[in-house]
């Protein structure tokens, strides 16, 4: 009778989008780096169209050490990694990029530092002394990764000189402990397990040369940072606030500044009636807070083809609906003489935002 494998001592979870061409190179090299220790690695693909959830299965199918998660519907690293990771009955769990960029012969390194070193989370870092960037970075990935290490660092219980990294290692068992209170938003998951631990957390950094990327695309841009800066945010208001919400209303902020925008130039430029000139400035407003919306507060449920265009019309719905209650409930206040124009206008306008953020987010970017 042949031997029953050992149980894996450490799972290796791969979030991953349009990463086929990486998926043999990573199990090949995780069994270089890996070898004398019981481990599985399970890709979580987000249903990516380049077929990397195929290639899973397909290597899942000559090795058992390999599985794989495909999620329909939902996306986002940081929920994916989150799933993983809870998909996972080993005693240590790693996190590492499908991009072949993180430096997997490490991993036996951060697993000591937390096994027998007593890290409470061990960290592939590339800015402590001994690790590099290198050529990994273009000169805008660095920039928006730079920024939003600065930004933690105002938040962060312990000091952690790379904490935008996405190479991290820690117990199951403490990172099940905490998800509960994880936003699982965005990219940035070791970010929002050192801010939900509830406690410093003992952090280990080990060092790395950051890899060019070979195949894919970088998945790092300006957007990114935005959700970086909703979950301090969100973090930094105990979570009473949703960083969706914060989000919608900065996106409500700049549609202000569109709609003042067209509006003296539909009226003072180009000479339309003010009632005109107001529909198109309102309805310029409106498509770019949807734009913005679908692109930044809800990149994870991004609208797309047929999608998009239905999600837009309802938008001018729920946003034309939330125009009539704004002026109705300011004008309520006025003529009852409960509230002077100020703050009648300040009640309106924000019960229009929580009704939009209300709406479209049962209606327009339900997750699904």
């Amino acid at each position: 009778m042949p031997a029953q494998p050992l149980p894996a001592e450490i799972t290796i979870v791969v979030p991953c989008y349009n990463e086929a061409a990486n998926v043999a190179p990573m199990v090949e090299r995780l069994g270089a780096a890996l070898s004398g220790i019981a481990w599985e690695v399970v890709f979580v693909d987000d249903d990516s169209p380049d077929g990397t959830a195929a290639q899973v299965r397909k290597l899942a199918a000559m090795d058992p050490r390999v599985r794989g998660i495909r999620r329909i519907g939902r996306r986002g690293l940081a929920s994916a990694v989150t799933e993983g990771v809870l998909s996972s009955s080993a005693a240590h769990v790693a996190v590492i990029d499908g991009d072949l960029q993180h430096d997997e012969t490490i991993l036996p390194a951060m697993l000591a530092a937390v096994r027998d070193g007593g890290a409470d989370v061990a960290v592939g870092s590339r800015h402590t002394e001994g690790g590099e960037a290198g050529g990994g970075f273009s000169t805008g990935r660095a920039r928006v990764s730079d920024a939003g290490t600065r930004l933690a660092a105002l938040l962060l219980p312990t000091p952690v000189s790379d904490p935008m990294s996405g190479f991290f290692l820690m117990p199951r068992p403490l990172f099940e402990t905490i998800a509960p209170r994880l936003s699982a938003r965005g990219f940035k998951i070791l970010l929002d397990v050192l801010l939900s631990a509830g406690r410093p957390l003992r952090v280990s950094e080990v060092p790395y040369h950051f890899r060019p990327r070979v195949a894919g695309e970088s998945k790092l841009d300006a957007t990114v940072l935005l959700e970086f800066v909703g979950l301090l945010m969100d973090k930094a208001l105990g979570g009473w606030l949703p960083w969706r919400f914060i989000s919608f209303a900065a996106v409500g902020a700049v549609g202000l500044l569109v709609h003042l925008a067209v509006l003296f130039l539909a009226s003072r430029v180009s000479g339309l009636e003010f009632e005109g000139a107001q529909w198109i400035a309102t309805f310029a407003a409106m498509t770019a807070n949807f734009l913005l919306n679908n692109r930044i507060t809800y990149r994870d449920l991004r609208l797309r083809g047929p999608r998009l265009v239905r999600g837009l019309v309802l938008f001018y719905a729920v946003c034309g609906i939330g125009a009539v209650a704004n002026v109705g409930i300011a004008g309520l206040l006025v003529n009852e003489r409960l509230a002077g124009w100020g703050l009648a206008g300040a009640a309106g306008a924000l019960l229009t935002v929580v009704w939009n953020y209300a709406v479209s987010s049962t209606l327009i970017w339900r997750g699904r």
